[in-house]
């Protein structure tokens, strides 16, 4: 539980005010409402680990100083800049995805009278990432290189969606294609760089460094985020490349590859059931544990060869984090 959590919500208020107030465009009581609304839905929903991951990291970087009241609002309102960058994929995805629900409610798109103009609502999301960089940031020395970190983890998301949609197409249901690779690619991109990458290269910047000096950190990030994305969710419903189905592949003979063909991708409940059936049967669970430990181990390693103790500290937290998150 972050320290700052209730210090990152007020601030999500006051940016909220400062968009609502923006003087680029002249609202009407309902156009403003309206995003109000959305923002409320969309945005502060979820459990904000990757918005509070840039306070925390960059107080590790600062190595137990202090921070000042201005620092602490800095971090928040990049933190909530991921975070904002996070809710315009949600509605995006879920439209995409034909999703239900998100978050225990109903998907935006699917409350009354939201319908397609949640494509919009996704856009402007997404503006309003730029609206508070710039608010906030535009004096900074680093302010281009926020802009263009920002700008890149966007395309690189973007980029692994593609890919996560490419393979599930519907008419694709060829499981053959599913591979450890692909898997990895999909969740490195997907979300690896926004999740895990990005909140430690916001902290960076905001602590004065280079982000091209850095690449080691993003790789080990990177590497969290593929190890721990293992998602069970709806995976066996919505076909996707999830570690668990390429695992499965690997273990299966040629009868459970018949059963994972005829039954993965299918929204049938005894379909689903039977493939849970199957991972059950091929010990999963075991060979998921044995491949956490070993990936928990070396990532370790790779954390400890880092020069700097406060980046050190930085990656033995997020690791932390996940280590002990159970799905």
């Amino acid at each position: 539980m972050s320290e700052f959590r209730s210090k990152f919500l007020e601030v999500y208020s006051l940016l909220k005010s400062e968009l609502l107030h923006d003087s680029a465009f002249e609202f009407t009581d309902d156009s403003r409402q309206w995003v109000d609304r959305m923002l409320d839905y969309n945005v502060p929903g979820g459990k904000l680990n990757r918005g509070l991951s840039v306070i925390d990291s960059y107080k590790l970087l600062k190595q137990g100083e202090e921070l000042s009241d201005d620092e602490v609002f800095l971090a928040s309102a990049l933190g909530w800049c991921i975070e904002w960058l996070q809710a315009y994929f949600l509605v995006l995805d879920d439209i995409m995805d034909n999703s239900v629900t998100r978050r225990g409610q109903p998907c935006w798109f699917r409350v009354p009278k939201v319908g397609m103009v949640a494509i919009n609502d996704g856009i402007m999301l997404r503006n309003h990432v730029l609206r508070i960089i710039k608010n906030h940031f535009r004096e900074k020395p680093y302010y281009v290189d926020l802009l263009d970190l920002f700008n890149e983890v966007e395309f690189q998301t973007t980029s692994g969606q593609m890919i996560d949609l490419i393979t599930t197409l519907e008419g694709e249901k060829d499981l053959s294609k599913y591979s450890l690779p692909l898997h990895h690619r999909i969740v490195q991109y997907k979300t690896g760089y926004y999740s895990f990458y990005l909140p430690v290269a916001c902290a960076l910047l905001m602590a004065g460094e280079n982000l091209d000096n850095h690449n080691d950190v993003k790789n080990i990030l990177i590497d969290m985020g593929i190890y721990f994305q293992v998602q069970i969710g709806t995976d066996i419903e919505d076909f996707k490349c999830s570690w668990l189905v390429v695992k499965a592949l690997e273990l299966s003979d040629e009868e459970q590859k018949i059963l994972l063909h005829e039954n993965y991708g299918k929204a049938d409940e005894d379909c689903v059931a039977k493939v849970k059936e199957l991972y059950k049967a091929l010990n999963l669970e075991g060979v998921f544990a044995e491949y956490e430990s070993k990936s928990y181990e070396k990532l370790i390693k790779a954390i400890e060869v880092h020069p700097s103790d406060a980046v050190q500290a930085v990656l033995k937290s997020f690791l932390a984090k996940i280590y002990k998150r159970q799905k």
